[in-house]
This record gives C-alpha cells, sequence and structure tokens, in this order.
C-alpha cells in the first residue's frame, strides 16, 4: 500500500522538543521533494519546512527558523522535522507531503509545488 505515515507528535511543555518522522511505505523518496506542514487550531494549513532531494535545499517558515531542522534519510525512505524550544503557538496537526514540484518561499512560507501525497497526520502540542 503506497502511503506516508508521519509519527513522533505528543504533549509537550514550553522549551521542550520533539522529532517527527515521515515514512514513506510503498515506494521511495527518492523523486520527490517533501515539505513539512501544519494546521494550528482555527488556521488554514500552513507549510513549515521544504527539504529538496537533488541537492538538499531546506526551507523554513519564520516563524519556525532557528528552531525546527529538517532532514532525509533515503535509505529509511524517511523525512524527519526536528522541533526544539518549542512553543504553544506550534500546537497543530503536522503533515508531511511528497511532491515533483520545487521548494518555494513565499511570504516567508515554505511552499512544495505539485503535491502528490499526504499523510494522515500527528498531532502536536505543548502546553505553557
Amino acid at each position: 500500500q503506497v502511503k506516508l505515515v508521519e509519527s513522533g507528535g505528543g504533549l509537550v511543555q514550553s522549551g521542550g522538543s520533539l522529532r517527527l518522522s515521515c515514512v514513506a511505505s510503498g515506494f521511495t523518496l527518492d523523486d520527490y521533494n517533501v515539505v513539512w506542514s501544519r494546521q494550528r487550531p482555527g488556521k488554514e494549513r500552513e507549510g513549515v519546512s521544504c527539504i529538496t532531494q537533488n541537492d538538499g535545499d531546506v526551507y523554513y517558515s519564520d516563524s519556525v527558523k532557528g528552531r525546527f531542522t529538517i532532514s532525509g534519510d533515503n535509505a529509511k525512505r524517511a523525512v524527519y522535522l526536528q522541533m526544539n524550544s518549542l512553543k504553544p503557538e506550534d500546537t497543530a496537526v503536522y503533515f508531511c507531503a511528497i511532491g515533483t514540484g520545487d521548494c518555494t518561499k513565499v511570504g516567508g512560507i515554505p511552499i512544495l509545488g505539485h503535491v502528490e501525497r499526504w499523510g494522515q497526520g500527528t498531532v502536536v502540542t505543548v502546553s505553557s
């Protein structure tokens, strides 16, 4: 079965850390760029970080830059999002997606072109 599976979410106190994983099942990530997005309560989904496969370029939203780190491990068919110095406003459902378009940044928000598949999301809750 072809799917993306996110994991690693949970409840953490402000200032804490979490590491999210996005694992591809039934296919490899070699030919895809990957974006992490989040949907905060009452808000639209927005890009958080994006990574390109061919050159490893990474993009971050202004709100997470310096706190979050995206990385990939093609051998494990996985992309990770290390989240440090978490804040209550980081509380959201976090999704990963693959696409064949480029990672870009528009208005401070990373965007992935030609998204082909989304995962089901993992919930991150940061308490104050």
